[in-house]
């Protein structure tokens, strides 16, 4: 009877352990996954991040632009000149 108990005690001692290796490997390829999705996320992140930097650098020289035309022209005329010869000064 106590080999019984023994083997008994024994075969759900290798059942459990089994079952925890299991759970252990379902853990580690959620931990993997939900690791590669945040690096998805921080690539996705700076990309925007860079789209957003190039459409605001793009956003200054059109206004840089519009102001040295808006200044070509008070200075021509008030000089009586033409916007290219006040471009020129």
């Amino acid at each position: 009877m106590r080999k019984l108990i023994l083997a008994a005690v024994a075969g759900t001692a290798f059942a459990l352990a089994g079952c925890s290796e299991k759970t252990e490997d379902a853990a580690a390829t959620a931990a993997d996954a939900a690791a590669s999705d945040a690096a998805a996320n921080v690539d996705a992140m700076a990309t925007g991040a860079a789209d957003a930097a190039d459409d605001a650098a793009d956003a200054v020289d059109a206004g840089a632009t519009e102001a040295a035309d808006t200044a070509a022209a008070a200075e021509a005329e008030a000089q009586d000149e033409t916007k290219a010869e006040a471009k020129a000064d």
